[in-house]
């Protein structure tokens, strides 16, 4: 990653943000509701966390063959999925309560999905939603040598076949938060002075994320492995399959926000400015999908309203569908894109076809 410092132009001669977040802001006042979120989401995060727990609890206490304590960590990855999307991404972006304490509780959920709170929020609050598809700087375009998500990346002779691999290496996401990639960030972090916030203690955040470690392990692991019949490598076993099919899916959705066809890569001038305000890079590097979709808006947690989401993080998800049509009409107002592909399916193709694009030789690109 690179440390150079990356400026946004000042320069929004018609204003359309101020405009924006004046019409946003008026509609919650005149419908005098709050920004976060509400009983829907209170509903939805308990729903998520049965989906992610029940199954937990039903293979500790009961004598469950190995079929269903498959298909139990199957469901388990889906409400680990949920959780993530519905209930941890609004607490860590501070927009679940008007509460600072509940905003931290429901934040803290990320360490029973192998996660860890301050990387978290310098990866995704810092760095993706300040610098986001900026080259170097966005850590979710960053994906080693393994997989190309920007022209700008090295290109390497297997990224020819990166459309066919992509998906079975997505799985591996919140696995690999498990076992390597907090303990990365973190070094990479704390080095960089980075932080979401006052800059923590680098003992305590050590510790924290020791002790969160130790525990997960116990919760997931030893505890199935004490309380259960289960032989040791079925428990690894389902334990894998849970953080496979969240991986899936948590991976399958951010993608498709920032690495599709329609979402552009810029990258800074000489002297480290970017060509837009912050607010309209969101508009040009962001996609929204299937947002007429009832069950995508309810289960990905208006992560499909990337749009709104980027514009305005402090907003509770359960709003986002409200507000679009405001968002969507400033932006034409102000000739600026309002990118969006109508279906989910959309998205995915696109997607594929845009690792399948960048996988090309950039010579033979045309």
């Amino acid at each position: 990653m690179s440390t150079k410092t990356i400026k946004f132009s000042r320069k929004d001669s018609a204003q359309f943000f101020r405009t924006l977040n004046k019409r946003v802001n008026d509609y919650f006042k005149e419908n005098k509701i709050k920004k976060t979120g509400n009983w829907r989401l209170h509903l939805k995060a308990v729903v998520m966390f049965t989906l992610f727990l029940a199954p937990y609890f039903l293979i500790l206490t009961l004598n469950i063959p190995v079929w269903g304590y498959l298909l139990l960590s199957i469901v388990m990855g889906i409400g680990m999925a949920g959780v993530g999307m519905n209930v941890m991404h609004d607490g860590n972006h501070g927009s679940y309560s008007k509460k600072e304490w509940v905003n931290k509780l429901m934040g803290s959920s990320i360490y029973i999905l192998a996660g860890n709170v301050y990387n978290w929020q310098v990866q995704h609050n810092v760095l993706h939603h300040t610098y986001t598809n900026i080259h170097e700087h966005d850590e979710d375009l960053e994906a080693g040598r393994i997989l190309r998500f920007s022209k700008h990346s090295k290109w390497q002779k297997h990224h020819k076949f990166q459309h066919f691999y992509s998906v079975f290496l997505y799985g591996l996401l919140t696995f690999n938060w498990a076992i390597t990639t907090d303990f990365l960030q973190m070094y990479r972090y704390t080095k960089r002075k980075l932080s979401y916030g006052k800059f923590p203690n680098p003992v305590m955040n050590w510790s924290t994320l020791v002790v969160t470690k130790i525990l997960y392990a116990t919760i997931w692991i030893v505890l199935p492995l004490i309380f259960t019949s289960v032989a040791w490598w079925q428990v690894l076993i389902g334990f894998f399959v849970m953080h496979y099919v969240a991986g899936v899916i948590l991976s399958v959705v951010f993608q498709l926000a920032h690495v599709v066809d329609e979402a552009d890569t810029p990258l800074p001038d000489e002297s480290g400015t970017m060509k837009n305000t912050w607010a309209i890079h969101q508009l040009f590097t962001t996609v929204n999908f299937g947002t007429k979709n009832r069950v995508v808006n309810w289960f990905t947690g208006g992560l499909n309203h990337q749009v709104e989401h980027h514009i305005f993080p402090n907003i509770s998800h359960v709003h986002y569908t409200k507000i679009s049509k405001i968002v969507r009409e400033t932006a034409k107002e102000f000739n600026l894109p309002y990118n969006e592909y109508k279906t989910t399916r959309k998205a995915i193709i696109s997607h594929f076809r845009h690792l399948k694009e960048l996988g090309k030789q950039p010579a033979l690109q045309m």
